[in-house]
């Protein structure tokens, strides 16, 4: 049973945190100028992994909107949230509901990820380690999808065989091809100025299963700009299992990390007091045995 059936309602709105953007939608859809772009793959993709160089260690605040249905009703929840993002790989947001600032921890460093949601009606911790999380996680909100709507997203090695190039409209548009020679991704690059405007995240018959659109890119430096508005899409069967999550930030600053601030911020943190503990292995959702009770005192 998928991961959306097996939680609340109420956990689908705090959930639905961490995941993201908003407002990309209408602009795709609007007539844009159109630019030359690039002219194949390899010469797209490499201004990607320049990227991951030019990319400026961050925090910013901000609110996250979630859009989901209830008893056939639409419904919708807000709240503050803080983010961390140490490129490309050092991510960490918190959430802050019914004061508690730390209602929902993501977070995720080069080998690990997480997600806590220490709530009473909603208490529960995933965690995972990239090398078994799969080709999409199951997580609604998923530390992959984050990452990567903030600008850079995982294009792999120097290679460009496993991706298709074509133009749609003012749009570059590359779709890669998975291991299992289903489609996996596509990303959507303006063409003038070559910023990422949607992700696809595609399941085995291509459709999205999850879609990241990124809006109002700030200039952080002369070689950077972030997106301040990410809206995630997942799209299921049931409109009960679908949610969007917006997330706008400001405040968006550039930081130095400390090793210290490193250690304390993108650590897999301790799955203590929390009532299910639940590990990605193979890109399922595994529950772990019950904390011992001497462990709770």
């Amino acid at each position: 049973m998928g991961l959306c059936i097996e939680w609340s309602r109420r956990y689908l709105c705090l959930v639905a945190v961490a995941l993201i953007l908003a407002g990309c939608g209408d602009q795709l859809q609007q007539a844009l100028p159109v630019c030359p772009g690039k002219e194949s793959a390899a010469a797209a993709l490499s201004v990607f992994r320049k990227r991951v160089n030019d990319a400026v260690p961050l925090r910013a605040n901000g609110r996250c909107l979630l859009e989901y249905e209830e008893d056939g009703k639409p419904r919708q929840e807000q709240f503050p949230v803080k983010l961390w993002w140490n490129p490309p790989g050092e991510i960490y947001l918190q959430g802050d509901i019914a004061f508690d600032p730390r209602a929902v921890v993501l977070g995720a460093n080069k080998d690990e990820f997480w997600l806590a949601i220490r709530l009473e009606e909603v208490s529960s911790y995933w965690w995972g380690r990239w090398t078994e999380a799969g080709s999409l996680n199951k997580l609604l909100i998923d530390p992959k999808v984050i990452l990567e709507g903030l600008g850079i997203p995982a294009v792999g090695g120097q290679g460009s065989a496993d991706w298709t190039f074509t133009k749609d409209g003012a749009f570059d548009v590359l779709t890669q091809s998975s291991d299992q020679a289903s489609l996996a991704k596509r990303i959507y690059v303006y063409s003038c100025d070559y910023l990422i405007r949607k992700i696809e995240y595609l399941d085995v018959y291509g459709q999205p299963a999850v879609t990241a659109e990124l809006d109002e890119y700030e200039q952080i430096d002369e070689h950077w700009a972030v997106p301040r508005t990410i809206k995630i899409t997942r799209n299921a069967p049931r409109p009960a299992e679908s949610a969007t999550i917006t997330l706008n930030l400001t405040s968006v600053k550039s930081m130095a990390f400390t090793n210290r601030l490193r250690e304390h911020l993108f650590r897999l943190p301790e799955a203590k007091g929390f009532k299910h503990r639940y590990r990605v292995i193979g890109g399922n959702i595994i529950e772990e045995p019950p904390e011992p009770e001497e462990a709770k005192s």
